[in-house]
């Protein structure tokens, strides 16, 4: 199998940063540069959480190069996106930044909106300000065919400096791990517990031999600061976290049930997605699961050959479904639903439910949207199937 993407050097010695879904489980890699001269690339690290890759061409003329931004980018400066859409070549198209801070289900990290025309092909590529420095890598787009409409989403500079930077020393990203799964705080829930706002995050489940369990955390615990830092939300707590390193002390300030508490502890090493999965409950194999309502049937992606560890792959789609409408097809990966990753079937189902579930205040409508990141070969995107709103 083979897949296309974009990328850009970073130095005149050869270092080239794309996407990890790029290269993911790629065998061999090769670059063609814009006059048509290819060279083999070996893959230096790539980090899945953040879709950066890092590779290095062996050669012994300089390349040109690029330069990341410094300044932050504002919502509606001018960009630049040059890629390989479709694999046709070198192309350019023209936008502005739509938005910052864009929460795409992938992490704790925040996303560039542009809507620069970008497609299948253009997963790595850089966008550029005017200055003709890089402000963000291309790699996920919003789209109900596969086509694009506008909406793409691009790792910030900044992000993707910092990774590449461990990626290039270490070969790979280390980040601090509690051990615990969260969740935001309503107002609900901070009434019910007597917290005088709704901020911090909330642990729903203690990872059985992580950090955390070694410490007096539990369930229905609200972490409301780390290090006398203040935690606004579930995301808030994962970057804060994610930014230390493994084997940091921290003090964490809980509230249990209206009462204010610390925890020291150390923090572990943030594991690979395939031993997330071994840390969790067990779940009932429901390999090829018939979602029929979404017109889908699912399997683990970690047991098909090349679907990488990542998801949950579409074994076959109902040829009269909106999810064939959307585009979908046999192969694809499903990465995420309602924000939530997925690794299994039922996972999926969890995130159906959660979006059915968010809806239930507008009875007004028959239909109910839910938005999916899914992985098409070399590219990612978001689609939003319809699905039947049940019947009372």
């Amino acid at each position: 199998m083979m897949a296309q993407g974009s990328g850009f050097f970073i130095s005149p010695d050869g270092y080239l940063v794309t996407n990890n879904h790029v290269v993911e489980d790629a065998k061999d890699i090769s670059i063609t540069l814009e006059n048509g001269d290819k060279f083999p690339a070996t893959l230096i690290g790539a980090d899945a959480r953040t879709d950066v890759a890092l590779l290095k061409v062996e050669a012994s003329q300089p390349f040109p190069y690029v330069k990341f931004s410094e300044k932050d980018p504002r919502v509606g400066d001018w960009v630049l996106a040059v890629g390989n859409p479709f694999g046709l070549g070198g192309t350019v198209t023209r936008g502005i930044i739509s938005a910052r801070h864009r929460d795409i289900g992938s992490g704790p990290y925040d996303y560039l909106q542009i809507d620069a025309a970008v497609n299948r092909g253009n997963s790595g590529g850089p966008s550029f300000n005017l200055d003709g420095e890089v402000v963000g890598m291309n790699t996920a787009i919003f789209s109900t065919s596969g086509g694009s409409v506008g909406i793409a989403f691009d790792v910030p500079a900044a992000l993707v400096k910092q990774v590449v930077g461990q990626l290039q020393e270490h070969g790979s990203v280390d980040r601090g791990w509690l051990g615990v799964v969260i969740q935001n705080v309503s107002d609900d829930i901070a009434e019910s517990i007597g917290m005088p706002e709704a901020k911090g995050a909330m642990v729903t489940k203690v990872s059985e031999d992580g950090p955390a369990a070694k410490k007096d955390l539990k369930p229905g615990d609200v972490i409301v600061a780390v290090n006398g830092e203040k935690i606004d939300d579930s995301r808030d707590l994962a970057r804060k976290i994610a930014e230390l390193h493994p084997n940091t002390d921290v003090k964490l300030s809980i509230v249990r049930y209206g009462e204010k508490r610390e925890v020291d502890m150390k923090l572990g090493t943030f594991p690979s997605s395939k031993k997330l999965a071994a840390l969790e409950e067990d779940k009932p194999d429901t390999s090829g699961q018939q979602m029929k309502d979404l017109g889908l049937s699912l399997a683990p992606a970690a047991k098909f050959p090349g679907a990488g560890d990542e998801g949950v792959v579409i074994t076959e789609v109902d040829p009269q479904s909106d999810a064939a409408d959307k585009g979908l097809k046999a192969g694809d990966v499903i990465l995420q639903v309602a924000g939530v990753a997925v690794s299994d079937p039922s996972d999926v189902a969890a995130g159906v439910k959660k979006a059915m579930d968010g809806a239930k205040t507008d009875k007004d409508k028959d239909t109910v949207k839910v938005l999916m990141q899914v992985k098409s070969g070399d590219q990612t995107r978001f689609v939003a199937l319809s699905l039947k709103r049940p019947k009372a």
